[in-house]
């Protein structure tokens, strides 16, 4: 197998620096992908930085990978060389225990495989995700990507994507269904549009005023500024479901009021220091309820890349170069992006050969 170029962060105070590592040799159920495109999460940051205090060094970030099969094992039956595949935040979870047998092998009880900083249940080594010129990732763990999507844009979809479209499906968005999206970041402008998508009423909440017309743009039918106690109020008992995408701690209750008897709000957004507890009548007395929910199976995220090809949904990017990487997490915790950056991983091949 040839040398593998990427970056990698070697500590949680270094910048991500060229690294070069060996994937394994081909399995026989194994793909071999030559990565074109890796978006660039909330959650790469969090770990090459040991936010988590669960980071593994050195690391190679990127969960949200498209690219190109260039070998397959010689018992793989669902990929031939050539095909156009991608690959999320998992690559292997028990395959065994009731999470896994029902299709969702987010919720593995044993833990799922992370596509970078796990641990390959066979040879224990770390594995390394798409900051990286190729990959090698079992094909039940592997993605067909429609043909007709801007693959820079698909790449975000991988985790940004199914992220926001699980809970969506759990929870049966769908016409004539009032729908809350909080917060129009990476996650948030992928819930609006694919909440629209799916036929439901969409009202973004935000607390920035600039930010009305770019989320109408994107399939919200209103825009309500979360800071305005006379907008918020206006929407009291009104929604059957919101999706709150915002990683920050903040107070709950405003937007629990805003459901109605029996209507649930799930939280997707991770933040570093827990929410303050709701108040509990307020929960009590319209029978709401507040969830959570993990990216998606594997089953599910081929629907959801199957739902946005139909219909023509990509992530909104910005494509940077590989050594723009440092820069692109300081603008990120600016929140200066919009939506998502991805990664052209041509530069890092460019950048290689160099």
């Amino acid at each position: 197998m040839n040398i593998t170029h990427a970056y990698a962060a070697q500590d949680a105070k270094a910048k991500l620096a060229p690294f070069d590592f060996k994937p394994r040799e081909l399995r026989a159920h194994d793909v071999q992908i030559e990565v074109l495109y890796c978006g660039v999460c909330h959650s790469d940051l969090h770990t090459a930085r040991n936010e988590w205090r669960n980071t593994i060094f050195p690391v190679v970030p990127g969960h949200e990978i498209v690219g190109r099969v260039t070998a397959v094992g010689a018992h793989t039956h669902n990929y031939k060389v050539g095909d156009l595949v991608g690959v999320g935040c998992m690559v292997d979870s028990c395959r065994s225990c009731p999470s896994c047998q029902e299709g969702l092998e987010q919720y593995c009880e044993n833990g799922f495989v992370g596509t970078y900083n796990g641990e390959d249940r066979e040879t224990k080594a770390i594995t390394y995700g798409g900051y990286s010129t190729s990959m090698v990732v079992d094909e039940s763990f592997v993605l067909r990507v429609p043909e007709n999507l801007d693959l820079a844009g698909v790449a975000p979809l991988l985790c940004a994507g199914i992220t926001t479209y699980s809970p969506l499906r759990h929870w049966n968005v769908g016409p004539g269904k009032k729908v809350g999206i909080v917060g129009l970041g990476g996650l948030g402008h992928m819930g609006v549009k694919l909440a629209h998508a799916m036929g439901a009423h969409v009202v973004l909440f935000t607390t920035s005023p600039s930010k009305i017309e770019d989320g109408k743009r994107l399939g919200a039918d209103e825009v309500v500024i979360s800071k305005d106690a006379d907008q918020m109020a206006a929407h009291t008992n009104s929604f059957d479901f919101i999706l709150n995408t915002v990683a920050a701690q903040h107070d709950l209750n405003p937007f629990i009021a805003l459901l109605k008897r029996d209507g649930n709000m799930t939280l997707v957004g991770a933040p570093e220091h827990d929410h303050p507890a709701p108040q509990v009548f307020n929960l009590i007395l319209k029978r709401r309820s507040i969830a959570g929910s993990l990216i998606g199976g594997i089953a599910e995220t081929q629907e959801m890349l199957d739902f946005c090809g139909k219909h023509g949904i990509t992530s909104d990017i910005e494509l940077i170069a590989m050594n723009q990487i440092n820069e692109a997490y300081e603008r990120m915790l600016k929140s200066d992006v919009k939506y998502r950056f991805v990664i052209d991983i041509n530069t890092l091949r460019e950048e290689s050969a160099a």
